[in-house]
């Protein structure tokens, strides 16, 4: 207990104190290296050969030789201003859990996390696409796939995924602390060092069963966890009951119901980012568009 609560005040003081990132680097990082454990030989050499020539993207303050780097350099560059402020909607769907689901919505223009990881893909694939906007593509692809599969990246109610929900735990109740960052990163690191150990190469059966579906699969799921896990135990069970006026207490209970959610969401997608990655950069799949009329 006392360890697990030294982990959680840890990483709370991460989320307050250092730069806001989504899904924060333990998480991105670890779901990153799951999968290009459970990718192809051939996968994992052609990502190897896109981290070393990440110099070309002239992001000097936002490396991105590393998986672990690699996979928050999306986050990073939205530190940089203009250059790269039109990727902001790119990192999240906010989906209203207390709707039917309807993802078309939440994906104008394909302003949302699932639309720019099927264009990710499609970009890589392209023979015609210079090397310098796939190694991008590649970089958004590893971290979009991560912030998918947050649940407070996939649901929300009108609430800013969460952002807008203050949260205390116990009496850390710091002014910034909220329901969205305490998902972010608080109960994505718990997850992870609990064990068993998820970062393990994963036999065929499992990789199969996990990494199956389609990418509106996955963003109904992670909604789902929203509302049924996140909300349900901000809102005392009720997702959708009326929203708290005042803090809410994340009792030591709550958070330990979040952890087995948050543990498959971060399987779920390390196998689909490792499933994604070997169909983005298979051969058989590249291709040549054709010219406009």
């Amino acid at each position: 207990m006392i360890r697990q609560l030294i982990l959680f005040v840890a990483a709370l003081s991460l989320l307050i104190h250092g730069p806001a990132q989504a899904y924060g680097r333990f998480a991105h990082g670890a779901i990153a290296r799951i999968a290009l454990a459970n990718a192809k030989p051939a996968t994992r050499a052609a990502v190897s050969a896109m981290l070393a020539r990440t110099a070309m993207l002239d992001t000097p303050t936002c490396p991105a030789r590393t998986p672990e780097d690699a996979s928050v350099w999306p986050d990073c560059i939205r530190a940089m201003g203009d250059r790269f402020s039109y990727t902001g909607p790119w990192h999240y769907q906010n989906v209203d859990i207390c709707k039917p689901f309807d993802l078309n919505s939440a994906c104008a223009n394909g302003n949302c996390v699932s639309a720019q990881i099927d264009r990710q893909v499609k970009l890589i694939q392209d023979r015609s696409i210079p090397l310098r906007e796939k190694i991008a593509a590649t970089l958004f692809l590893i971290h979009f796939v991560g912030d998918l599969h947050m649940p407070l990246h996939a649901g929300d109610r009108n609430d800013r995924g969460g952002n807008d929900v203050r949260v205390a735990y116990g009496l850390y109740a710091p002014e910034r602390l909220n329901l969205h960052g305490v998902w972010d990163g608080a109960i994505a690191e718990r997850a992870l060092t609990t064990p068993p150990s998820l970062e393990r190469r994963y036999d065929d059966a499992e990789r199969t069963a996990i990494a199956a579906g389609t990418v509106a699969d996955w963003s109904r799921e992670a909604w789902t966890v929203s509302r049924d896990t996140a909300y349900a135990l901000a809102q005392g069970g009720d997702p959708c009951g009326p929203k708290p006026t005042g803090r809410v207490t994340l009792t030591n209970e709550s958070l330990a119901r979040a952890v087995e959610p948050q543990r498959l969401q971060i399987e779920r997608a390390s196998l689909r980012l490792a499933r994604l990655l070997d169909e983005a950069f298979d051969p058989a799949r590249a291709f040549t568009p054709k010219p406009r009329d």
